[in-house]
């Protein structure tokens, strides 16, 4: 059941970015950067808990999830440290994901050889 949970709300989110794409003039990019900030509106709101709650992967691994563990690093680093922790919690909640994001896309660009288009 956890897994059609998650495809599910995974599912919802990869539409409404599909949605995006189809009906508006919008960017990639901008999109991009949209589903970042919506995630940590969200989690402001006290919304995007209980759809991870439910959802699982679903709504932790799509471009909301990392505005959510952003914001979610952010507020507990505010609560241990204080102000400063507004700038300092939202990196140590996310350095996990983005260093093994580097490690990995290095590996693999030693293992591939790129093409250039030309």
């Amino acid at each position: 059941m956890e897994y059609l949970k998650a495809f599910l709300v995974g599912g919802i989110i990869c539409t409404i970015g599909q949605i995006l794409i189809d009906k508006t003039k919008l960017t990639p990019a901008r999109i991009l950067v949209t589903f970042v900030v919506a995630g940590v509106f969200l989690q402001l709101l006290g919304l995007y808990q209980p759809i991870v709650d439910f959802g699982g992967a679903g709504a932790t691994v799509p471009l909301t999830g990392f505005g959510y563990n952003l914001c979610r690093g952010a507020q507990k680093a505010v609560s241990e440290h204080g102000l400063l922790g507004i700038f300092t919690g939202g990196f140590t909640s996310a350095a996990g994901g983005i260093a093994a994001a580097l490690i990995f896309g290095f590996l693999v660009s030693i293992i591939f050889k790129a093409n250039s288009k030309k």
